[in-house]
């Protein structure tokens, strides 16, 4: 796991780091070397300045460009240093970079690359003035462009940008994290505004906790092959409660073509109303049926049926297209006060959840796993979509801490946390934002949940792998593994067809390349 540090986390370590005996200065020529040694350059290069510490890396890449006779160009945005810019500008200045200032109306259109040095992760609010001119002149100047630390105009912690055209920041070809990556650098808009992002490790440790960046080879170990000596029986059975008259779509998709069978559960049950028993049945071949007491299409709750569904299943995804009544609130309580697995609750089950006492939810003998988008979140805590947007990432890991649950939260990077550690899955692409999404994620996360808890009892080091970050609980991988095994199964869908054209449906079918990837 790659370690992902808070701008507050990564400017304490910073000076921690400084206060140990390693300058600013020095770490200031690490950064600047880094970004020098991994960049194909191509003459002319300019470097645009702001006044910061981000500038100072900027200088030092000049400097090293003009030792080695690359033609560069300093161009600032105003006359004002850093101490430690200040020697590094300095040093230019008697190597005889060329410098120049920034005017209303340059064009950089002549320049082959662009480095930005305007703001660092620190900066936060809207771009205003001469900075948001040279943005503008940066993204439309053809060039290659490498942003440092950050794209200037992107807030690190939010991955947004501000200003009257909602998106007043450089688009970068590639971002050269220095020290750790921050959460700006997948949160929101962070995507769309780079095309590729590196991390330069410049020795400057973590003094708080860090959040985690999950990658392949950290759930791999869970994935792995099975013994011929078993049956379905040790994979999982999940039940998969949902579906109403008006979305019948919703269960179908996290059932049909075997949603959560391809992704590793042992045996699925689908329940939805009777009446919809037909409609679904066209599409469940793997999976058994398990019709439940209806009216005209509304599930009507029944606690003998109930009870005989949940019975020796590990794993419950409730609330995909199941509607919001005062019959299927019956049916999610009797779940927070009965069942004792794993409970995972999507969709309308996460409106109901909205409206249910504080204190039920807290209490339930459920594993509780909720998923909800930005707006489905506002409903749960109250908070305005801005105001989470804002602190999505300690807004997340409070939400899981005070109610006793893990939160995946969704966005074009998944925020997943049970309150004491925060990962980040960045799988996924555009061409998931369409209709039915949720619904297959929450058929992948009920099998992965259902079905690594067990093998991850058996790895040699749960929890530990990449950098050592700690040990996490089972449950908590197991979501982030589903969310990673949803995105990475989308991607392989846009890739076949294109963002416009994919549905949920091609997702499904993405599935299993997805964990032969795992596997393999």
């Amino acid at each position: 796991m790659k370690e992902i540090l808070s701008v507050e986390n990564m400017r304490n370590s910073d000076a921690e780091t400084i206060s140990g005996g390693t300058t600013g200065r020095e770490l200031m020529m690490r950064a600047g070397r880094a970004v020098f040694d991994n960049t194909d350059w191509k003459p002319p290069v300019a470097i645009i300045c702001g006044s910061g510490n981000n500038a100072g890396d900027g200088y030092v890449i000049a400097s090293l460009l003009f030792e080695k006779g690359i033609e560069t160009a300093l161009i600032l945005l105003e006359d004002r240093f850093s101490g430690d810019g200040r020697f590094y500008y300095d040093k230019c200045r008697e190597q005889g970079v060329p410098v120049r200032f920034f005017e209303a109306g340059m064009s950089l259109c002549s320049y082959k690359t662009i480095v930005d040095c305007i703001f660092g992760t620190g900066f936060h609010g809207a771009v205003k003035g001469k900075a948001a001119e040279a943005i503008g002149a940066i993204n439309k100047s053809g060039a290659y462009v490498v942003s440092v630390d950050i794209n200037s105009g992107l807030n690190g912690n939010t991955g947004i940008a501000e200003g009257e055209e909602g998106r007043n920041c450089v688009i970068s070809d590639i971002t050269a994290s220095i020290g750790s990556f921050k959460p700006g650098h997948f949160l929101n808009m962070a995507k769309d505004v780079m095309r590729h992002k590196a991390n330069f490790d410049i020795g400057i440790k973590p003094v708080e906790k860090p959040y985690h960046l999950l990658e392949s080879k950290d759930i791999k170990p869970y994935f792995g092959k099975r013994n011929e000596f078993s049956n379905k029986g040790d994979y999982g059975y999940i039940a998969l409660i949902g579906g109403s008259k008006r979305y019948s779509g919703a269960i179908r998709l996290a059932s049909m073509a075997n949603a959560a069978m391809r992704a590793g559960a042992g045996v699925v049950k689908v329940a939805v109303p009777n009446s919809l028993f037909n409609v679904v049945a066209s599409n469940v071949l793997e999976s058994t049926l398990f019709p439940l007491s209806d009216n005209d299409g509304e599930i009507v709750f029944c606690e003998e049926e109930i009870a005989e569904l949940i019975k020796n299943v590990k794993t419950v995804a409730f609330g995909m297209g199941i509607g919001v009544t005062g019959e299927t609130g019956k049916v999610l309580e009797y779940l927070l006060k009965n069942y004792t697995g794993t409970l995972i609750i999507d969709a309308d089950g996460l409106t109901l959840l909205s409206k249910t006492d504080r204190e039920t939810v807290k209490a339930s003998k459920a594993k509780l796993v909720l998923t909800p988008h930005i707006k489905e979140f506002s409903r749960l805590t109250g908070l305005s979509k801005e105001e989470i947007l804002a602190a999505p990432v300690e807004n997340a890991r409070k939400y899981a801490e005070e109610n006793g649950v893990i939160l995946l939260l969704k966005g074009p990077a998944t925020i997943v946390t049970d309150g004491k550690d925060v990962l980040f899955n960045d799988t996924g692409c555009s061409g998931m934002a369409t209709a039915g999404s949720g619904d297959v994620l929450s058929g992948i996360l009920s099998a992965v949940c259902a079905y690594i808890p067990g093998n991850v009892e058996k790895a040699e080091n749960p929890g530990k792998t990449g950098t050592d970050a700690g040990s996490l609980s089972p449950l908590l991988l197991s979501v982030a593994a589903g969310a990673y095994i949803n995105g990475r199964a989308g991607e392989i869908a846009q890739k076949k067809y294109n963002s416009v054209s994919m549905v949920a449906g091609d997702t499904v079918a993405g599935i299993a390349e997805a964990v032969t990837g795992l596997i393999s």
